[in-house]
C-alpha cells in the first residue's frame, strides 16, 4: 500500500520537524547526556537523513545528494548559532561551536547514505533482474 502525501504537506512536516530540532539544539543538553553528545549528534543526523530521504528522495540520487549537503550545512549553521546565542542572550544557553559535533553530524549522514546507497542499489539490481526474467518469459511465449 502506497501512502500519497501532498508536496506541501511534506514541506510543512519538514519545517515543523526542523523547528523542533532547532529549538532542541539551541538548548544545552542535561548533564546526564553530556557523555554521549557525539553519539546523539550522529543519531539525530542519521534519523534526519532518513526522514528527509523517505519524504523526498526515494531512489533519486540527486535529491539524496542535495539532502546530504543541506543537512551538513544545517549542522554547521546550528553549531555557529549556538556559539552566537551565547553573545546574543544575557546568559549562556549553550556551549561554543564544536568541530567534533560537526564531524559527528557528518558521520551520521554518511552512515545513512551508505545504507541508503546499498538499499537503492539492491533495489535497482532486483528491478533489472525481474525485468530480464519478464522479458525472457515474454519471448518464450511468443516463440510457442
Amino acid at each position: 500500500m502506497k501512502i500519497q502525501i501532498k508536496f506541501w504537506h511534506k514541506i510543512v512536516l519538514t519545517l515543523a520537524a526542523f523547528a523542533v530540532a532547532i529549538a532542541g539544539f539551541m538548548l544545552r543538553l542535561p548533564s546526564g547526556f553530556s557523555h554521549s553528545d557525539k553519539e546523539l549528534h550522529s543519531l539525530f543526523y542519521f534519523l534526519a537523513a532518513g526522514f528527509l530521504n523517505v519524504l523526498f528522495a526515494k531512489k533519486n540520487i540527486v535529491i539524496h545528494a542535495f539532502i546530504f549537503a543541506l543537512l551538513y550545512t544545517f549542522g554547521w549553521a546550528i553549531e555557529y548559532a549556538q556559539q552566537y546565542s551565547n553573545k546574543f542572550f544575557s546568559h549562556r544557553i549553550h556551549g561554543n561551536a564544536d568541530p567534533e559535533d560537526i564531524h559527528a553530524n557528518l558521520l551520521g549522514i554518511i552512515a545513512f547514505s551508505a545504507i541508503w546507497l546499498c538499499v537503492v542499489g539492491l533495489a535497482l539490481i532486483w528491478k533489472n533482474i525481474t525485468k530480464k526474467e519478464g522479458a525472457e518469459s515474454a519471448i518464450e511465449t511468443k516463440e510457442k
